[in-house]
């Protein structure tokens, strides 16, 4: 493991807007069901975005919306030590990072504690669909967490995903909200969807087209 990524990983636990929860313990329990009550300062409407990776989107959508309490989960480290980090220097109360697994995710969270998801540039899986974070298995699991009704937005580059996504809303059928297959054209308008990730800035240069879709659950 170089230096740094060693470095950022032995900080990630110490930083004060960061949990990690890689390993299961009864010492160390997560904070289920009390995310409002121990972990953020002001009880408001809790924001996943799932595999979040450095985490800039999070600290997008919580400086638009400061109502809202933001958690980015993912289990590279390296990478949410960014996002903790820039959280930090701006001083935002209502963003927190949590290391740990995805699939997972009923046992981090209590039941109808989640009120809204994002999922943002996501690894499409193009040979192993149950791995894609829209597939049917994740929605059972965000059932678990999600309040009923509970919206679910998913912004990618992937062509694949983005019609593996419309195809799995119209089998679960679930509500389609909004359908946009290029975002920078029609929405650019929209303070949500013009975050920009690091990711995001290289497919744009690459020419590639930015797709969303919001359903609710």
């Amino acid at each position: 493991m170089p230096k740094i990524k060693e470095q950022r990983m032995e900080e990630l636990p110490k930083l004060d807007n960061t949990l990690v929860y890689t390993e299961f313990s009864k010492e160390n329990p997560p904070p289920k069901g009390k995310w409002n009550t121990e972990v953020f300062d002001k009880t408001q409407p809790i924001v996943l975005e799932l595999a979040c990776g450095k985490g800039e989107y999070s600290i997008g959508l919580a400086e638009i919306e400061p109502e809202k309490n933001y958690v980015g989960l993912d289990v590279k480290g390296n990478r949410l030590w960014v996002g903790a980090k820039e959280a930090l220097d701006k001083g935002l109360e209502n963003v927190r990072y949590f290391r740990c697994f995805i699939d997972h995710l009923d046992l981090y969270f209590g039941e109808n504690e989640v009120d809204e998801a994002w999922i943002v540039f996501s690894d499409p899986y193009l040979k192993k669909k149950r791995k894609r974070l829209t597939h049917p298995k994740f929605l059972k699991l965000y059932r678990k967490v999600m309040k009923p009704g509970s919206v679910i937005h998913l912004k990618t580059d992937s062509d694949v995903l983005y019609e593996y996504t419309k195809e799995v809303i119209q089998k679960e059928k679930l509500e389609l909200l909004v359908d946009e297959p290029d975002v920078h054209k029609n929405r650019p308008d929209d303070p949500k969807l013009s975050i920009i990730t690091y990711y995001e800035s290289m497919h744009l240069e690459k020419g590639k087209t930015i797709k969303y879709l919001s359903f609710k659950l």
